[in-house]
Parts: structure tokens; sequence; C-alpha cells
């Protein structure tokens, strides 16, 4: 019961945020190279190019190209990604958190959490960069 207690304290405040709507979404990261960390270390570096276009990798991966769009849930809005190899959507919860992102990952249980770690510069694929 006490392990329930502390659980629902931490994740309290997290309850009383509102996911990021699209718009709030673009207007922050268009024209941006942001660096992505999950609780065990670096993840991924994704390019938000205008219109919705996105090119991601995963740290030491391969680049690919996708694109975003907001839908609207019971729980507030979320951003989904597709990709040129994953055309099922991923879909994530979105919040500004000490004017960086944190990314949940919809439908996650025991959590798929991203946090932005930095704006690195542009993203290489190839040779080409982004």
């Amino acid at each position: 019961m006490r392990a329930l207690i502390v659980t629902l304290l931490l994740a309290g405040p997290a309850w009383a945020e509102s996911p990021m709507t699209g718009d709030e979404f673009e207007t922050l990261v268009t024209g941006k190279t942001l660096t992505y960390s999950n609780a065990t270390g670096p993840y991924g570096i994704e390019y938000y190019a205008p219109n919705r276009q996105v090119i991601w990798s995963f740290i030491g991966g391969e680049c690919e190209v996708g694109e975003w769009v907001e839908v609207s849930t019971p729980t507030g809005p979320s951003i989904c990604f597709t990709y040129e190899s994953e055309p099922n959507p991923q879909c994530w919860y979105v919040y500004g958190d000490k004017g960086q992102i944190r990314a949940d990952f919809v439908g996650s249980t025991g959590g798929s959490i991203l946090y932005q770690l930095a704006e690195t510069e542009p993203l290489v694929c190839g040779g080409v960069g982004a």
C-alpha cells in the first residue's frame, strides 16, 4: 500500500499536465534537430522539417524519413509519427518540461518516456545534412 501511495504522489503532477497540441509542437520544433534520451541514455536524433516532415535516426542508426500528425485521444492530443520502415503510427503525448520536451509513448504501461537532451547540429544522413 505504501508503494502505491508513493507512486500516486510521484505520478500526480503528470495528471495535471496537458499534452501539447500539434500547433504548439510545430511551433516549438520546426527547423530544429533534437537529441532524445530514455532512462538508459541517448536514444535518437530527429530533425523537424517544415510541413510536419521529419528525419529520424536512432543513435548510431540509419536515417528514416517520416511525417507527424496530431491525433485527438480521450486523454488529450497526441503527436503520431510514421516512417518509411514503420507505417504504423507511433504516438506520443508531448509535454513542455522546463523548456525541454518530454514525450510519453501512448499506450505504454510502465513507461516509454523520452526526454530532450539538447538541440544539436544538423543531422547527417549518408553524407547529406538535414
